[in-house]
């Protein structure tokens, strides 16, 4: 499985995953940058992501919702900040309202996500810091650990089946 780490800092308020994937960085990278490609693996398997709209550029913002077994609809945005190709962009993450508004009630926050090259695949670390230890805990509360490490645990299997 690609997830090798996951680490919970309430003191730094930070919820830091660590993955290895089997692709090269480059293959990788296009992932994140191909909306339809990210909403294969953006979510756990049974809450499919759609989005709605997604350009990896800073100033840009990304909304996408998850659609429960139920179909329920659970949406999100993010304000991208910084990007540099292949190797990590920054940004803004939080939850919308069912018109892809940000959810004010809801925490934000602010995430790396750094990828880099080792022995022909990729290491990636991502890393969310939160607004205070408590709206760390509400996001751990709704599932957020679980969800994110049965996401990223889809991605080899997405790439392999999807080389190019």
């Amino acid at each position: 499985m690609p997830v090798t780490d996951i680490t919970k800092d309430v003191e730094s308020r930070t919820l830091t995953i660590t993955a290895e994937f089997a692709a090269p960085v480059e293959r990788v990278w296009s992932l994140y940058e191909d909306p339809r490609q990210l909403e294969q693996v953006w979510g756990p398997p049974e809450y499919p992501a759609t989005f709605v709209d997604h350009d990896l550029k800073p100033g840009t913002r990304t909304t996408y919702y998850m659609t429960s077994p139920e179909g329920e609809k659970f949406a999100g945005y993010w304000d991208i900040t910084a990007v540099e190709p292949t190797s990590r962009f920054t940004f803004r993450d939080g939850f919308a309202t069912e018109d892809l508004t940000p959810n004010p009630d809801l925490p934000v926050s602010e995430n790396v996500y750094a990828f880099s090259s080792t022995d022909g695949g990729t290491t990636a670390v991502f890393t969310s810091t939160f607004e205070s230890a408590e709206a760390l805990q509400t996001v751990l509360d709704m599932g957020m650990e679980e969800g994110a490490r049965s996401a990223i645990n889809q991605i080899d299997g997405f790439l392999a089946q999807n080389p190019a």
